[in-house]
């Protein structure tokens, strides 16, 4: 299993915009990641998941999520980006996440 950072498109920026950058970094370029394409698992391959359900509480966070499902938190972009809330702050309380199992399947759905 990967991190989502893996497989990602690495490029370089020589954008002249960013000339004042490179002279005081004294670098002709900047590496920089593309920006990836989120997807939305199908109707089809949500239905192959087992999905839990979790009730968002006081304390909640995406990476202790992580850690009781998943066992690492480096995983908390997966129950993140399935249930399409880009950061803790887009749940409320009373809100139902979704925890997508098995992992291996929901980051291969998940990935572009």
């Amino acid at each position: 299993m990967g991190n989502r950072y893996s497989n990602k498109t690495i490029f370089k920026n020589t954008n002249e915009i960013y000339e004042e950058i490179f002279e005081n970094r004294d670098v002709p370029f900047i590496r920089q990641y593309g920006t990836p394409t989120l997807v939305v698992p199908t109707v089809s391959q949500i239905r192959t998941l087992t999905r839990i359900k979790h009730i968002w509480s006081v304390g909640d966070k995406f990476y202790k999520l992580a850690i009781k499902y998943y066992n690492s938190e480096q995983y908390w972009w997966v129950i993140a980006l399935y249930n399409q809330q880009p950061t803790e702050a887009s749940v409320r309380i009373g809100d139902l996440i979704t925890i997508p199992l098995p992992l291996d399947t929901a980051i291969r759905y998940l990935k572009t």
